[in-house]
């Protein structure tokens, strides 16, 4: 592979990955004043927080799926690839299970599968390129983190995430 195709193939993932981004941000439009205005546990972050911290997770998972990819691609890695990307497909639809469609069940259900899809990519990447998967704990544990926010705050909203 020539540097020249490693350099489109890592801006192929970021593009990929900030679009997933993009169509969860589209639902979070009025995330900010939504998220003022529930109920959150005392340990709930400030609203400001999530942008950065989501812009270098994907930037993260961008880099993890890109080494992989030099790997051989879909061809040798399909499983793995294939995995990133049904992860990276529940990661855009959780924005708007919670904040377009205030849908607090379901955006649980949907971050507890988002949580096992990213635990299985992490340890197919781990296998082929030890770095890659390392690169996703820091979304794990942040989407970790997410479910029990979720469920924290679907149960103390249920007139608002019902």
């Amino acid at each position: 592979m020539t540097k020249q195709q490693q350099i489109l193939g890592l801006l192929a993932w970021i593009v990929l990955c900030f679009a997933a981004s993009a169509i969860g941000a589209v639902a979070s439009i009025k995330a900010q004043s939504f998220y003022v205005n529930l109920i959150r546990p005392d340990w709930a972050p400030p609203g400001w927080l999530f942008g950065p911290v989501w812009t270098v997770l994907y930037a993260l998972m961008a880099i993890a799926a890109w080494l992989v990819w030099r790997q051989g691609g879909f061809k040798r890695h399909p499983k793995a690839l294939s995995l990133f990307l049904l992860q990276l497909g529940l990661n855009a639809l959780w924005s708007w299970l919670f904040f377009a469609w205030m849908m607090g069940f379901w955006s649980f259900v949907n971050i507890l599968a988002l949580w096992l899809l990213i635990l299985l990519t992490l340890l197919s990447f781990f296998r082929i390129k030890k770095l890659s998967g390392l690169l996703l704990v820091p979304y794990l544990l942040w989407v970790s983190f997410a479910a029990v926010l979720n469920l924290a705050m679907w149960q103390l909203n249920p007139s608002i995430l019902g």
